[in-house]
Order: structure tokens, then C-alpha cells, then sequence
């Protein structure tokens, strides 16, 4: 089982949520969604503030097995791209 902690700014932690579960995951408790073979827990983060700016951060602590790591990386990579102008 591999741990990976990553803080994701500017994605909405509901929408963190529904990309979990879109991803083959279940709401297990308000702030863990569970797949085969993995788990991330969610946590709000205090806003990231430069100047007036103000962004949303969330924490996610992930469970990984190792044999299906890459792929949900991946897969999770996809889902929260995002292109800049």
C-alpha cells in the first residue's frame, strides 16, 4: 500500500468528491471516498491568499495499492486537469 499526500488548490472539495466518485469510488464517511484497492481522505485547507486573491486548497491523504497506483494516477490526473488561457 503506497501513501501519497497531495494539496489541490482551486478545484472545489465537493467537486474533489464527485471526481472520486466518478472514478469507482463510494462515500464511506463525510470525508472519505473508497474504490477497489484505494482510499483518500479529504480535508479542507485554510483558503491560499496572494494579496485579494483567495483560493479554495484541500488536502488528500490517498491508500494506494501499489499494483493499481499508476493507473488511478493517471486516471486522477485526467480528471483534474486543468488548461490556463
Amino acid at each position: 500500500m503506497k501513501t501519497v499526500i497531495r494539496e489541490m488548490r482551486g478545484i472545489p472539495y465537493f467537486l474533489l468528491k464527485e471526481y472520486l466518485q466518478e472514478l469507482g469510488g463510494k462515500l464511506v464517511a463525510a470525508d472519505v471516498v473508497a474504490g477497489e484497492g484505494w482510499s483518500v481522505r479529504l480535508e479542507k485547507m485554510e483558503p491560499f491568499r496572494l494579496k485579494s486573491l483567495s483560493v479554495g486548497q484541500t488536502r488528500l491523504t490517498m491508500e494506494i495499492h501499489e499494483d493499481i497506483y499508476d493507473d488511478f494516477m493517471a486516471r486522477f490526473s485526467m480528471k483534474t486537469l486543468r488548461a490556463g488561457a
